[in-house]
């Protein structure tokens, strides 16, 4: 089991994106806004790549600018990860918000011993398994709505798509209800590593990382979640 948050850890119910801006960089440019791209100081040589780990190392030290640009980039992923998990548009950014909460928090006992995209996303695993054990009672059952966008294509499932017909728009909305429903269904682990790895792009080697599995347990969380779906969802294949 994942550790449980304290009280003064957990997010607060009226945390907005203000809560996040108290954490961004105060030497940001002038003008500069959190949607805005974000350019680092760098001494290397153009065209040099620098990776998030050492991206990271630079906010350790103090780099605002090193901050607000992992802000950036991972705040779309963080925010989708999250609404997969939750199934609840508002608490997912606020949990995605803690996520960079932590991060600067944590800032100074961070060490590049693994992948940067590994230990954020243990910090948003562990925060994400949290609160669905806090809040197992109060889940809504897990409905598709008409207003709500695809999680494929970002459109609502109600526009019409003049490539399919009629049936074929309601067995697709009926498909993807199925794979919501029994992904969420999935046992603790197999649901995160699912997730993951199919929506997340992320490969064996970090969702292991994540997970604290080694590759070959990892492997085999997934085929054993794979083939209960396959199972739950043969009459859609």
């Amino acid at each position: 089991m994942g550790p449980k948050l304290s009280d003064s850890e957990r997010v607060s119910a009226g945390m907005g994106s203000t809560a996040l801006e108290k954490f961004m960089p105060a030497t940001a440019a002038a003008g500069s806004k959190l949607g805005d791209p974000v350019r680092l100081q760098r001494a290397e040589a153009p065209g040099a790549v620098i990776d998030d780990a050492e991206i990271m190392l630079r906010v350790k030290t103090g780099d605002d600018g090193a901050y607000q640009y992992l802000i950036e980039k991972y705040r779309r992923p963080m925010i989708s990860f999250m609404y997969r998990m939750v199934r609840n548009p508002a608490i997912a950014e606020e949990l995605a918000q803690e996520v960079f909460l932590r991060v600067y928090r944590s800032r100074e006992s961070y060490a590049a011993s693994a992948k940067f995209t590994t230990w954020l996303y243990r910090i948003a695993t562990n925060l994400a398994v949290n609160h669905a054990r806090d809040n197992k009672y109060d889940r809504p059952e897990n409905k598709v709505s008409l207003d709500e966008p695809d999680e494929d294509t970002g459109l609502s499932i109600d526009v019409a798509d003049t490539t399919l017909n009629v049936e074929q728009q309601i067995l697709r909305r009926e498909r993807l209800a199925a794979i919501r429903s029994h992904v969420e269904a999935l046992p603790e682990r197999q649901r995160l590593a699912v997730i993951m790895h199919k929506y997340q792009n992320m490969d064996y080697r970090q969702i292991a990382g994540v997970l604290q599995l080694s590759e070959s347990a990892t492997k085999s969380l997934l085929f054993r979640a794979y083939e209960t779906l396959r199972e739950k969802l043969k009459d859609f294949i």
